[in-house]
């Protein structure tokens, strides 16, 4: 069933408009009851498709997207690129994103998104990959968490209309194989 394999590649512009509706998707999925209704609910697929396509056309090739693929389908959306601690840049690489099809969690496409980002980020010679999660998001944390990643204690505000769902940051370390 080589079909059914995950393959992991570079997200074309044509791929824009699925990804927008994975990103729009899982967003209400996993984030249901921790930022408000209304805002998940006023999310626009066309604009996040928009929005994605104007990232592509200013992009430096810094920020690297990545779509997961199971029978033809594209089912997964990861991105990352330099670590972003305000105005300063450093050596260390961020996860901006990583999002699955709602409908197929626990597939293990999330898991081959993630170990292709911190695959090519050790191959780079990055020392670090941090990332952002909600703090009580506690699926997203377990998944980081089994792939090695740990908090590191560092938190951020994060404000959806009104209301307060602070971010905490996960880092691991990224050591190449000899």
């Amino acid at each position: 069933m080589d079909d059914d394999r995950i393959r992991i590649r570079p997200m074309a512009p044509a791929d824009c408009d699925r990804v927008a509706e994975i990103r729009i998707g899982s967003w209400r999925s996993a984030y249901r009851g921790l930022i408000p209704q209304s805002y998940l609910d006023a999310l626009d697929v066309a604009q996040d498709a928009e929005r994605r396509r104007g990232y592509f056309s200013q992009g430096d090739g810094s920020v690297v997207d990545l779509v997961a693929v199971r029978a033809g389908e594209i089912v997964g959306w990861a991105c990352h690129g330099p670590y972003r601690d305000g105005e300063v840049r450093t050596e260390d690489v961020e996860l901006y994103a990583i999002y699955v099809d709602p409908g197929r969690y626990g597939a293990g496409i999330g898991h081959a998104l993630l170990q292709e980002s911190v695959r090519r980020c050790t191959a780079a010679g990055r020392p670090r990959m941090l990332l952002w999660v909600l703090k009580d998001n506690a699926r997203a944390r377990r998944f980081y968490e089994r792939a090695g990643f740990h908090a590191d204690g560092a938190e951020e505000p994060f404000e959806v209309e009104g209301v307060e769902v602070p971010e905490v940051r996960y880092t691991r370390e990224l050591t190449p194989h000899r």
